[in-house]
């Protein structure tokens, strides 16, 4: 069996106090392996993109544990979670997020930057650009290297932002919706970009989606309701 790669127990979130408060994870427990494809399906506001910010460190559940690669998150350091936010888990969302000032491969750049500027990384930015270049040129964008993002369409932009979630070589993907904005042969493509990741790389993906036809570009679909995770494909 493949390394679990992030494994989520017991995790309770709820948000306001007392009576008001509004319980969204509800005891939940998710375990993905290193280069699985996994979807967790379920209906606007059953809680996924909470799911989704707390398995990425982006907020802290009331009760339960997260752990990356066996450790717990909760154990660990500031600094540490901060590595893993910015280096071992990748982002990509419904809408690209690109910041439009920059190019193409600016964007693409900027976590390695990020990882650069904090100590994190001995890796040169002429290595980190050959390696966005070669990112880019993976998925087809090369040519748009030098554009803003204003130049490009939709599906070239959500591409790039894809570019962006792995110019640090992460462990994990976390991808929130990441076809959402886009026309039918530009989401199937992504859908697949995400399917080669997983398989070839060995990253894992754990997508979040309300679209049941989504579901069947991954290696494995659980049923997300009411805070909680069932395992089972769509029917």
């Amino acid at each position: 069996m493949a390394e679990l790669a992030l494994e989520a127990r017991g995790l309770r979130k709820a948000y306001g106090s007392g009576e008001a408060a509004v319980s969204v994870l509800k005891g939940l427990d998710l375990a993905v392996a290193a280069g699985e494809f996994a979807a967790v399906l379920g209906p606007s506001g059953c809680g996924k993109s909470t799911l989704l910010n707390v398995l990425g460190l982006m907020d802290v559940p009331d009760a339960g544990e997260v752990s990356f690669r066996g450790r717990p998150t909760s154990k660990m350091g500031e600094e540490e979670r901060s590595w893993l936010r910015n280096e071992a888990l990748g982002f990509i969302f419904q809408f690209d997020s690109l910041l439009p000032e920059f190019t193409i491969l600016e964007n693409v750049l900027m976590p390695a930057r990020v990882a650069m500027a904090a100590g994190r990384s001995r890796e040169s930015l002429a290595g980190a650009r050959e390696r966005a270049l070669a990112l880019l040129r993976g998925l087809g964008l090369e040519r748009l290297r030098d554009r803003f993002p204003a130049q490009t369409s939709g599906g070239e932009r959500q591409r790039a932002a894809l570019c962006r979630a792995l110019i640090n070589r992460p462990a994990v993907l976390l991808a929130d919706e990441p076809t959402g904005n886009l026309d039918r042969p530009n989401g199937e493509r992504v859908f697949q970009d995400l399917k080669d990741l997983a398989r070839e790389h060995g990253t894992a993906v754990v997508m979040v989606t309300h679209n049941e036809a989504a579901c069947r570009w991954a290696g494995r679909t659980v049923r997300m309701s009411d805070g909680l995770i069932s395992e089972g494909a769509p029917a």
